[in-house]
């Protein structure tokens, strides 16, 4: 037996989601990697999907948790040996396969990379998808030429997982960070973990004009909708907007003009189906080039029984930074 935030929908529709004792034999079959599970975290699509706010999951009953750390306890993936210290994000895991914020997963050896050597399960858990996530978006500024003395780089959302990851990174890459957040009394933490500036997250979330001053060298957007519209709007001739969140709307109501008339990059970046490669090597930056003395104040543990009150508290934009959750 062993114990996994469970969520279950009857025939009626009615959801709920419980701490339940589960056995071995009804994790999925469709995996080759048994895995002891130490730790996950709760992102905003694990809270989306253990509060049920959104469609995030599309196989019921499942277990939640889109990320995990854990040991190798059995492998048919001959990548992989009993033993092996391992990292799964994405892939669907807690959407259509069963997931990670449980003692035990059965999983695709595909998914999976090897823990990098210098971080353990509870540093990676504090880095998570979100970190992962924001380490694509500084690759992503990296590949298109993005360089610290070209200017300031924007972060969106600031307070959120990507945000403060993306944070830490950029400052001691060199870069110089600007952030904007909804959260006043949090600018000192954000300054702590490296922004030169925070700006009120309202300057950008209200609807503006399709071409604005010039600023910004790049941009990590955590937000979406007009947010993202405005930080195009402001980024200099030649830069390049990150995009990989929407926690202000899907929607992007802007122009061609950034793009067309500054010749303005919106990259897109995507966490859950990244390639290995990519993954391997953006876990690797983030052992080499994340100031991991700062993690302890990005992230908070707690034990799994307080995995679903966390999870609302997410819901409800009462958490800052990562929330590690230990089996």
């Amino acid at each position: 037996m062993f114990k996994a935030v469970f969520l279950q929908k009857n025939e009626q529709g009615e959801f709920s989601a419980n701490l339940a004792q589960l056995d071995e034999s009804q994790l999925p079959e469709a995996g080759d990697v048994l895995v002891q599970i130490s730790h996950s975290t709760l992102n905003f699509k694990d809270g989306l999907a253990i509060c049920n706010k959104s469609p995030v999951v599309r196989l019921w009953p499942m277990v939640a948790g889109i990320d995990g750390a854990g040991t190798v306890l059995e492998s048919a993936h001959p990548n992989f040996k009993a033993g092996d210290d391992v990292i799964l994000n994405g892939f669907g895991v807690g959407e259509t396969h069963w997931g990670c914020l449980a003692e035990k997963a059965r999983l695709k050896g595909d998914w999976l990379i090897k823990r990098p050597a210098g971080l353990s399960a509870e540093q990676a858990m504090a880095i998570g998808t979100a970190g992962y996530t924001a380490m694509l978006c500084v690759m992503g500024l990296e590949t298109h030429g993005v360089k610290p003395e070209q200017g300031e780089v924007l972060v969106t959302g600031a307070t959120g997982g990507v945000g403060t990851v993306a944070i830490a990174l950029l400052s001691k890459l060199g870069f110089t960070v600007v952030a904007t957040s909804g959260k006043p009394e949090q600018s000192q933490f954000l300054k702590n973990l490296g922004a030169a500036e925070v700006l009120d997250r309202k300057t950008l979330s209200e609807p503006g004009k399709p071409l604005q001053r010039e600023r910004w060298a790049g941009v990590v957007d955590c937000v979406g909708s007009h947010t993202l519209a405005n930080a195009c709007a402001q980024t200099k001739y030649g830069g390049t907007v990150t995009a990989c969140g929407l926690a202000q709307g899907m929607d992007l109501p802007s122009s061609v003009a950034p793009f067309i008339l500054r010749g303005v990059t919106l990259k897109g970046v995507d966490s859950v189906m990244a390639p290995l490669a990519i993954r391997e090597e953006a876990w690797r930056r983030l052992a080499a080039d994340l100031d991991l003395n700062k993690l302890s104040s990005l992230s908070r543990v707690l034990p799994m029984a307080d995995a679903i009150e966390a999870a609302g508290q997410i819901m409800a934009g009462a958490n800052t930074g990562r929330v590690v959750i230990k089996m």
